[in-house]
């Protein structure tokens, strides 16, 4: 009997060492491969090393704006370093949304009337772009068909999501309609004044309707309802009655990257260049002396309560939308570009982690959500749940990582 158990254990120990080396399979980055992390001027390049990372855990390959704004991350590692595995990868995502029909409809998009849903343009604009192929150019103009069709607000504005927020303009929302809006503007219809003045508007009434009220030292609040009828609505102004920094974040960015396209000429141009400035000072004024972060719930004096906590995914956008309106010239001055290397700095060294041994770059400290279909309380902000590698913080925090490249 001590013969055979000793037996069963050799062939068992035998059986363990001699492992299946598994054929790799289609993905880009395989399950059992191990990231590497590569240098940039001396310096972790953390751009590459997250779009490994995310690429490697993986990506539903569906049209939601968080996909699309993960995919914008990975082209930008594409831009910096032309490795076509970015490119390839984005490109097989895209192709799964338009199987089968592949005539440019996509799967499961119904003519939507949430704003959310735009954003996935950029995403086939940029394979368009990348490849001349027409379908994906077929694909984009269903989102703006979409734009074209959407519900708006006695002044103009889109509404946020039809029928569910009637009336109701939030800053979220001017990040995925209206960057995507003028970058096909700019490409296909570059002399339409309307359009533009439209694009404008937008910029114009959200500034309006989030700035109204002087207690938030020039941080916009999350939104507006022109009705007045939501429980956040303040009676009188229809204002939201705090800062997400989130959305916050969701605003700056839209107003870099839409001032990419919009034209010098436009009197437009001029208005969006001062509302930037002004929230690049209230961003820079409310930064964490300690941490050099930004709390969740900005709103002043709501700094250090309980339940507030320096949170990574608006800060990482933060960061972007600062270093990238100072190599654009939008914004001039030291305060800065020192508050927006602060920033990455608590980015690159607080808010990740590191998968051992594999080597995958985790972002940590995300909040999941955080939306206007609430009571838009403080207490219902703080008590939405972190998420680890929620792909609205890492798409952020690749694009802050692209332009602090550009600045080195």
């Amino acid at each position: 009997m001590k013969v055979q158990i000793l037996a069963a254990a050799a062939l068992l120990a035998s059986t363990v060492s001699a492992s299946v080396t598994l054929p790799r399979a289609w993905m880009t980055i395989n399950p059992d491969d191990k990231i590497k992390k590569e240098k940039f001027k001396g310096e972790t390049r953390y751009l590459t090393w997250m779009a490994d990372s995310q690429i490697k855990r993986g990506v539903a390959p569906t049209n939601a704006y968080t996909t699309s704004a993960c995919y914008s991350g990975i082209m930008l590692a594409y831009n910096a370093t032309g490795d076509s595995k970015y490119l390839n990868y984005v490109k097989y995502q895209l192709d799964i949304l338009l199987y089968p029909a592949q005539d440019g409809s996509i799967v499961l998009y119904n003519g939507s009337n949430s704003i959310d849903d735009i954003r996935i343009g950029h995403s086939f604009l940029d394979i368009y772009e990348a490849t001349g192929k027409d379908i994906y150019l077929k694909a984009a103009s269903l989102l703006k068909k979409q734009i074209d069709g959407s519900r708006r607000t006695p002044a103009g504005g889109f509404y946020h999501r039809y029928p569910d927020y009637i009336d109701q303009m939030w800053l979220d929302g001017i990040y995925m309609l209206d960057v995507f809006y003028s970058r096909w503007v700019s490409k296909f219809e570059n002399n339409n004044s309307t359009a533009w003045d439209d694009i404008a508007n937008q910029y114009d009434l959200i500034d309006a309707g989030t700035t109204i009220n002087k207690a938030t030292l020039g941080l916009p609040v999350h939104g507006f309802d022109v009705s007045k009828k939501s429980v956040w609505a303040d009676p009188v102004t229809g204002a939201a009655p705090h800062v997400w920094n989130r959305a916050v974040g969701w605003y700056i960015m839209a107003l870099v990257d839409s001032l990419d396209y919009f034209p010098a000429s436009h009197p437009g141009r001029a208005r969006m260049l001062k509302y930037l400035q002004s929230i690049s000072d209230a961003i820079v004024a409310a930064q964490d002396a300690r941490t050099k972060g930004w709390w969740l719930i900005m709103t002043p004096g709501y700094e250090g309560k309980s339940g507030n906590y320096i949170e990574s995914t608006g800060s990482s956008m933060f960061v972007y939308g600062l270093l990238k309106a100072l190599r654009k010239g939008y914004i001039k001055g030291e305060k800065y570009r020192r508050s927006a290397l602060q920033g990455y700095k608590l980015m690159t060294e607080s808010f990740v982690s590191e998968s051992k041994p594999s080597g995958e770059l985790n972002l940590e400290w995300g909040v999941q959500t955080g939306s206007l279909s609430s009571n838009g309380t403080f207490e219902y902000y703080a008590s939405m749940p972190i998420f680890q590698n929620d792909l609205k913080g890492v798409a952020p925090f690749m694009f802050a990582a692209y332009e602090y490249e550009l600045q080195k």
